[in-house]
């Protein structure tokens, strides 16, 4: 498999108790954190090279990106106790259930991090519409 394809639609656990599926998803975890991370680093840096680096020398900037990566990690703690909720509902074992959880969250999770790359195209857009219609 490829790496994309085994990042995307991992195994389940076969083991249904609840520290197996804690530990399942918590084994993902830094993988989660490495792909929405990078994602991050991939915005910051292309909102530096279109609206200029002083906006980022702000410590507010850094501050509503800490506390976006501790929103992020709080989200995905979401993760287990979700699975086991809903196998606990059901009343039966819900062996795919994990990886798709898995897999939304993180495709939403990095679909919002690059979201502000769209608000900067935007207002880059708008600068030299500004600029070329004063």
């Amino acid at each position: 498999m490829t790496a994309i394809t085994t990042l995307l639609f991992p195994e389940p656990t076969l083991q249904r108790s609840p520290g197996a599926v804690i530990g399942w998803w918590e084994r993902r975890r830094p993988l989660y954190n490495a792909a929405v991370g990078a994602t991050g680093v991939v915005t910051i840096s292309l909102l530096a090279v279109a609206l200029g680096p002083a906006m980022f020398l702000q410590p507010g900037t850094w501050i509503g990106v800490t506390a976006y990566g501790i929103a992020a990690n709080l989200c995905y703690s979401i993760g287990a106790p979700l699975e086991l909720l809903l196998q606990r509902w059901l009343g039966r074992e819900t062996y795919g259930l994990g990886p798709a959880l898995f897999r939304y969250g993180l495709v939403y999770s990095i679909g919002l991090t690059l979201f502000p790359l769209a608000l900067g195209a935007f207002a880059v857009v708008a600068k030299l519409l500004f600029h070329f219609f004063r």
